[in-house]
């Protein structure tokens, strides 16, 4: 086709930058130092909605024998070289193909009334959450399927290649949805179309869909899921929202749950359960961003601007020396990212703390609530005896439990 360009990191737009599918098929899949830990097998497209085209979700990728997805959102680079992931851990279960969802590779050789697809274009889109789409769509008319013969033309002129059903073209507005909004629409469904979206998000969605829901409909939510993705999505929530889900349930359903979650992360939210609902400690989120004092911060706003990091999070970090998983060794304080914007990128982290302010884990919530008031925090420290940190609460964490019961299905219309 000899019009394939290179894409670089999510930043450029226009066709101009575009990148054509079947060029990826069986190139390197690298991590963050370059070296290569698989291939790339295909792109998972989702069904167009609407005038919006249709979205690039991610990767297939070939890991040894086990073929596992990679969102676009945890690729630094992507062209016809192969992709580079951002950070250095992927998703290693099995990948399957959901409602809505279709391979690149299977509309090659489809026949539109524009002529015979050849391969499907994607280019990154500036969009509130920087995602990717389809461009154009490589054809060929008569017999030749490729070379010489090839014209690019908008998707558009083949759109009913990527159309879907009722259930598909739902499901395609949810996932562009945030997750407050997606609560809002799931509750306002029947309850077998809510399985149907439950069966056909991804665990970390659902998750998302989770942190946004009353507590009674978390639990019968979770309750609705076969135990083994009831684990697997509960490991996704952020640990106090997964902390606060758990004691809502019965005592052996709780602890079900915990026996078939992942040994790491059911330790923590064991830990967290430990401590009273309407204190520090069970406000607190035992996973805030933790830097030893020596990281740069260039090291620093690197990790910020992992897309899997929360805004609240990315805003305030916390410096404790070795370890750097809570509980910590002792805590040394605080930095905002404005003031780390504000520093040279080789200056250690620890030479510029804002502060070391903190609470312990029994500090009721409302004497909580006045301290993060009275100092105008966006987030606070949560140590223990010895001064290790434990987690941290965010203003945030600390409005919704101070907000009247109920209050998310009022805001959900429920």
């Amino acid at each position: 086709m000899g019009c394939v360009s290179d894409v670089t990191g999510g930043t450029a737009t226009g066709a101009d930058h575009q990148v054509f599918t079947s060029r990826l098929a069986g190139r390197p899949f690298m991590d963050g130092e370059g070296v290569t830990i698989g291939r790339v097998r295909d792109v998972v497209l989702l069904s167009a909605v609407g005038s919006q085209p249709p979205r690039a979700l991610g990767l297939v990728v070939q890991l040894r024998r086990r073929r596992i997805f990679v969102s676009l959102g945890r690729i630094d680079t992507l062209d016809s070289e192969g992709a580079h992931l951002v950070g250095g851990t992927v998703d290693l279960g099995g990948f399957n193909l959901r409602p809505g969802e279709l391979l690149a590779s299977s509309l090659y050789g489809r026949h539109t009334s524009a002529g015979t697809v050849a391969d499907i274009a994607i280019a990154p889109r500036e969009t509130r959450r920087s995602t990717w789409a389809v461009t154009a769509i490589a054809i060929t008319r008569g017999r030749v399927l490729r070379g010489h013969a090839t014209t690019i033309v908008p998707w558009e002129e083949c759109r009913p290649l990527f159309d879907a059903g009722p259930l598909e073209q739902q499901l395609t507005t949810f996932r562009d949805m945030e997750p407050a909004d997606l609560a809002t629409a799931f509750g306002g469904l029947p309850a077998a179309r809510r399985s149907q979206i439950a069966a056909a998000l991804d665990d970390e969605q659902l998750a998302d869909l989770l942190e946004e829901m009353p507590e009674e409909d978390q639990v019968r939510l979770v309750n609705s899921l076969e135990l083994e993705r009831g684990a697997d999505v509960v490991e996704e929530m952020e640990p106090d929202d997964a902390a606060d889900l758990l004691a809502e349930m019965p005592a052996e359903q709780r602890e079900r749950l915990l026996t078939a979650m992942e040994a790491i992360p059911a330790q923590e939210l064991r830990r967290l359960l430990r401590y009273d609902a309407a204190t520090a400690g069970g406000l607190m989120t035992s996973q805030p961003l933790i830097f030893t004092p020596d990281m740069t911060v260039a090291e620093v706003l690197a990790r910020i601007r992992n897309p899997g990091v929360t805004a609240t999070a990315a805003a305030q970090v916390y410096v404790c020396e070795p370890p750097g998983e809570t509980p910590t060794g002792t805590y040394l304080g605080s930095v905002g990212f404005q003031r780390l914007l504000r520093r040279p990128p080789a200056t250690p982290v620890g030479e510029v703390l804002e502060g070391r302010v903190f609470v312990r884990p029994d500090l009721p919530d409302r004497e909580l609530a006045a301290r993060l008031a009275a100092y105008n925090l966006i987030g606070v420290a949560v140590c223990d005896e010895q001064g290790r940190l434990l987690g941290a609460v965010t203003v945030d964490d600390v409005l919704d439990h101070l907000l009247p019961t109920g209050w998310r299905r009022t805001r959900t219309g429920g």
